[in-house]
């Protein structure tokens, strides 16, 4: 994917943050008499992939699984031109879990985990796409944190806080008890970036332009817990 000029100048804004947040990062990694790292990785997480698709939107029939990884490319986009190291886990359209025989979601899943352990990230974020067919009013993102991980939440606050303004809609990051939160002990959030059971947000979240604004919403929220 090519940097359009907009977003090219709105992430060599944020380049800038991104140094004085890296400097900040190496200088108390010294303080702690830690090693500093060369560059510091966030591991980006598509959400299913393969025979999982995830949900499908409502109107256009779009797989939540391909949402998932235009919005996680972006933001490795985005991540990288700031100087991090930026990890997916899901790369492509397939998923993690080889042949499609029984126990492939335990297998992926634990594909993912194994991502996470080797990369050593600051931060985990797992994107996906919310649904909720008793309610197609529903909108707007929403970003989830494990119970009793102080950095989780403030994480998942902070991408929170980006996703309103993003929408227009004011949500609060909330507690969930998902593999992807349980799996490792980093800091890790799950970002639901819209409802594709309702209707305006599976228009904007097809559309390319929108994608990559919420990519960058995730990242100004990230580079800001970060900071």
């Amino acid at each position: 994917m090519i940097l359009s000029v907009k977003r090219k100048m709105l992430v060599a804004g944020a380049f800038v943050f991104a140094g004085v947040v890296l400097l900040s990062l190496c200088f108390s990694s010294v303080a702690a008499g830690m090693a500093v790292p060369a560059a510091y990785t966030v591991v980006i997480d598509a959400g299913h992939g393969g025979i999982d698709g995830g949900v499908v939107g409502k109107t256009t029939g779009v797989k939540e699984s391909d949402v998932n990884l235009a919005v996680a490319r972006a933001l490795k986009e985005d991540f990288e031109a700031a100087g991090f190291r930026a990890v997916l886990t899901r790369t492509d359209e397939g998923g993690l879990y080889g042949l499609p025989t029984k126990g492939f979601k335990r297998r992926d899943m634990e594909k993912r985990r194994e991502i996470i352990e080797k990369a050593q990230p600051v931060a985990m974020i797992s994107v996906h796409q919310n649904y909720f067919p008793s309610d197609t009013s529903r909108r707007g993102g929403q970003a989830f944190y494990r119970l009793g991980s102080g950095s989780g939440q403030a994480l998942a606050q902070s991408i929170q806080k980006q996703l309103n303004t993003l929408f227009g809609e004011e949500h609060s990051a909330l507690a969930g008890d998902y593999f992807m939160l349980e799996c490792t002990n980093f800091t890790s959030v799950i970002v639901e970036c819209g409802f594709l059971s309702n209707a305006e947000d599976e228009a904007f979240l097809t559309d390319k332009d929108f994608q990559e604004k919420t990519a960058y919403a995730i990242f100004c929220g990230t580079l800001a817990f970060l900071s």
